[in-house]
């Protein structure tokens, strides 16, 4: 495991620090670090189910979104250090609650650590799936050594258009590697499985972010989606943003999304004819549902 994490290229960075001395550009150590751990309920009905998710969110991010809901964790780094033995636990503390999965969110930095933890979960007794819930910012090689392990991929995909990528994550290509992680899940775990209630059990969901402002960026990562996978995958548009963390100084982003845009969006899913996935509605108090870190 060192071996990864006193050269690290764990993500597309390739920092190529020494993880057991310093941090580099997502702010993780060799330890892992997470914020909470807990039974989730808002996550795609396919992965809620009924029992909820047993979802554990991880601190630090290799993104800087500046709209991150999520910014107390991913960029000012609030959490708990945790071994890797204590992280298999947890796998198997919440599958005793009977949740449908294990869902890993912004796992990307300490993703040779969580391959150790469920193989020593899966020794215990895991047997749920896992789900690996990311920005989409990911290493194909790093992916690989997924493979076998993660049962559903959950990534987004944030920007068609990497300049936006570059204005709002402080990234240059985020869709030139997200796109070619995306092709790479879905070799791993193909077309979407569902049990008899619906849940999924293997399978792709891309998420993308319906930001104000960026109708055709969206409709353009809609058109690639639809266009390379068709109904292979599942998508799930999401049209929660609110402003937030460092959005609220961008005068472009400083609000919710109108009526106008997210009808925009409908019209133009109903023109791809796009069958698998879901789109949130439209909601009025989206900061409720962001998890209270404190707890």
């Amino acid at each position: 495991m060192n071996n990864y994490l006193e050269r690290c290229t764990v993500c597309p960075h390739n920092c190529k620090i020494d993880r057991t001395k310093s941090i580099g550009r997502c702010k993780a150590t060799d330890k892992v670090k997470i914020a909470l751990y807990s039974i989730f309920n808002y996550e795609e009905p396919c992965i809620s189910g009924e029992n909820g998710s047993g979802t554990v969110f991880f601190s630090n991010c290799n993104l800087n979104c500046c709209y991150c809901q999520n910014y107390e964790i991913s960029q000012l780094g609030k959490g708990k250090e945790i071994s890797i033995d204590e992280l298999a636990n947890i796998f198997i503390e919440l599958q005793n609650k009977n949740v449908e999965n294990i869902n890993l969110v912004t796992p990307t930095s300490y993703a040779i650590q969580i391959i150790e933890a469920i193989k020593i979960a899966k020794n215990k007794g895991l047997v749920i799936p896992i789900v690996y819930n990311t920005n989409g910012y990911e290493n194909i090689e790093t992916l690989k050594l997924l493979e076998g392990l993660v049962d559903i991929y959950l990534p987004d995909l944030k920007y068609f258009d990497n300049s936006l990528g570059k204005k709002y994550s402080n990234i240059n290509n985020y869709f030139d590697i997200t796109s070619n992680a995306i092709k790479e899940m879905y070799r791993q775990v193909g077309k979407p499985l569902l049990d008899e209630r619906g849940i999924m059990k293997k399978g792709v969901i891309v998420r993308h972010l319906v930001l104000p402002n960026c109708i055709e960026n969206s409709k353009n990562v809609l058109k690639w989606l639809k266009e390379n996978f068709d109904e292979k995958i599942f998508i799930s548009i999401m049209a929660q943003y609110f402003p937030t963390y460092n959005a609220k100084k961008l005068p472009e982003l400083n609000r919710k999304l109108t009526k106008q845009e997210y009808e925009e969006i409908e019209n133009y899913i109903f023109d791809l004819d796009i069958q698998n996935g879901f789109m949130q509605d439209l909601g009025e108090h989206e900061e409720e549902y962001v998890p209270k870190w404190n707890e």
